[in-house]
């Protein structure tokens, strides 16, 4: 089935130029002057995206934007805002309103990218929702490929995290999810641009709050896709911190859940053991030590004894990934 993405602006100048901007996309534009028309569309047709500027008279588009969380909650949401509203789309964005803005006038370039990474979205949410196993992770490789340094982390996560899960004898069905939500842990990326994922230096303090948000848009997903709870929360939590400093809700200790602090030991082994594009591989000895070295601040003391028993004494490791 075409998707679909619906732009909404009370200037119909305005939607002739984006109709011509997207004229040649595999996807169907249409097209609304008011958010009451835009509505009486989203009532009949399945849609993917909607753009919508912010200042529109009767309804404004963060209102109507809101308003879809009822009526079409799959819809991805964008808001169109000139640079004196710029502060009201932010906080739409950090409230989860809308997934993305455009500063309007907007540049050609960056509204294609927009309306692409949205749709990539839409497609996730809707991939998540079948919860099929192999249809999962392809997915999550599928994500690694905007991150060529992270090619198989999320299966080896997954196999490191099974071990655990194993080793605590947890239920078949909370197994099943943390299985899942390793494959799924950095689903968020989706919304991360390639230039900040393979850039060859650290981070800047810019780039790491725009690299935090991923645990959160990732989450939102899962919501939407209505993934279990276990699954949900590693993708939220595993960068929650064991003292209370990790993202996003500075949990701590035994606040975070239980899943999401056995992945958290899995990811950050897996991390230090596997080339990144700014530093080397530690070998799985120095990879232990720094693990160690985190116990009881980043990760769950207690987890990362019995890791670190398990790769000392598992005759399996480090375990060859499925195919």
């Amino acid at each position: 089935m075409q998707e679909t993405v619906l732009f909404v602006d009370d200037t119909p100048f305005t939607l002739k130029i984006l109709s011509d901007l997207f004229a040649n996309s595999t996807f169907r534009v249409l097209t609304a002057e008011s958010a009451a028309a835009a509505v009486e569309i989203i009532r009949r047709e399945e849609i993917a995206v909607v753009v919508s500027d912010n200042i529109m008279p009767n309804v404004g588009g963060l209102e109507f934007l809101s308003s879809l969380k009822d009526l079409s909650p799959d819809t991805v949401k964008v808001l169109m805002s000139a640079y004196a509203d710029l502060d009201s789309a932010l906080a739409a964005i950090n409230c989860s309103e809308v997934f993305r803005y455009v500063l309007k006038p907007w540049k050609d370039d960056e509204m294609i990218s927009i309306v692409n990474e949205s749709l990539q979205r839409h497609r996730l949410i809707q991939t998540m929702r079948r919860e099929d196993e192999g249809i999962l992770r392809s997915l999550a490789q599928a994500i690694e490929l905007k991150d060529p340094s992270t090619r198989g982390h999320c299966d080896r996560v997954a196999i490191y995290a099974g071990f655990l899960a194993e080793a605590l004898d947890l239920p078949k069905d909370l197994r099943r999810d943390i299985k899942y939500g390793s494959w799924l842990h950095d689903c968020g990326k989706i919304g991360i641009s390639e230039d900040i994922l393979n850039g060859p230096d650290s981070l800047t303090s810019e780039e790491f709050e725009t690299m935090k948000k991923h645990s959160q848009w990732g989450s939102e997903i899962a919501v939407m896709a209505k993934l279990s709870t276990s699954t949900r929360n590693i993708i939220r939590y595993h960068h929650e911190k064991f003292d209370g400093n990790g993202y996003p809700e500075g949990l701590k200790g035994e606040s975070i859940p239980l899943e999401a602090r056995l992945v958290a030991v899995a990811d950050v082994f897996d991390a230090l053991s596997n080339d990144r594009s700014y530093r080397k591989a530690h070998s799985n000895s120095e990879a232990i030590e720094i693990v160690l070295s985190m116990s009881g601040t980043a990760l769950d003391p207690a987890l990362v004894a019995l890791f670190v028993d398990i790769v000392n004494n598992h005759p399996e490791f480090p375990p060859q990934q499925s195919h």
